[in-house]
């Protein structure tokens, strides 16, 4: 039996075979044929794909992520229509959501747990509840056999930084960046830096997120990461363009990506 779960694993085997990791983000719910583009991501070359529960006051994220939030629930989106929503994907990859504690809380550990477990999800990104207070919701969710994937910021002192590492499952999310998510020029040395400080902690996969804006900054990223998480390029291809858009431009990345260096 795996000492991992579903999403651990398949990322360290494909990790094994000298790949670069690609995680897109979604926005939940973002109209009608958001769920094609969840699968149009799969198809062209996402190791996972992650999928934003939207909320009304989305801390961590850019005006991009935060106007397709908006636009998913003015357009009725909830928690429970999303996570319908992904029961009914046809994927090979792993699934994990992104949501807010207060959409936790107000359901419930338990109940959440066992809502994202039912629906097929691997993991749960939590990005607002600090570490120190995380131990309820970890092994709450691990009982129902959902991953819990916890942040690394470049401000994380040592010791701390080790605690996330050590229990952090699927993979640990190192932020690039302090800030918001948003598109940016180049990649800031922050995450790079922060990259081989997790990596020189644990075996565990470690991805960068916010901050990835394009291929060439993927590449770079992968220079000390293990692969890289990509939210406002796709989310915005998701809103201009369709599920079309968003095969695209995952396409691009994963090109750009299977001819990266895989940090060792």
């Amino acid at each position: 039996m795996s000492l991992w779960g579903r999403l651990e694993s398949n990322l360290r085997e494909q990790r094994s075979l000298g790949r670069a990791l690609l995680v897109p983000y979604l926005t939940g719910g973002l109209g009608a044929d958001w769920t094609l583009a969840v699968e149009a991501a799969a198809a062209a070359g996402a190791d996972a794909v992650e999928i934003g529960l939207p909320f009304s006051d989305p801390v961590m994220d850019g005006p991009v992520i935060q106007e397709a939030s908006q636009r998913a629930l003015a357009g009725g989106a909830t928690p429970d229509s999303i996570l319908a929503g992904v029961s009914g994907l046809d994927v090979a990859c792993p699934l994990a959501t992104m949501s807010y504690y207060n959409t936790v809380f107000r359901a419930g550990h338990e109940r959440f747990a066992a809502r994202l477990a039912a629906a097929g999800v691997a993991a749960a990104i939590v990005p607002d509840l600090p570490f120190v207070e995380s131990g309820a919701w970890r092994s709450t969710a691990a009982e129902a056999g959902v991953e819990t994937i916890l942040l690394a910021a470049p401000t994380t002192p040592d010791r701390t930084l080790a605690a996330v590492c050590e229990h952090s499952r699927g993979f640990v999310y190192a932020v690039g960046v302090l800030g918001v998510t948003g598109n940016r020029d180049e990649l800031a040395a922050t995450a790079t830096v922060l990259a081989a400080r997790c990596k020189a902690l644990t075996d565990r996969p470690v991805l960068i997120g916010v901050g990835v804006s394009t291929p060439a900054q993927a590449v770079q990223a992968c220079s000390q990461a293990d692969g890289v998480v990509v939210g406002t390029t796709v989310v915005r291809a998701m809103m201009d363009g369709g599920p079309a858009a968003v095969g695209d431009v995952v396409g691009s990345f994963r090109a750009a990506l299977d001819g990266a260096t895989v940090a060792s």
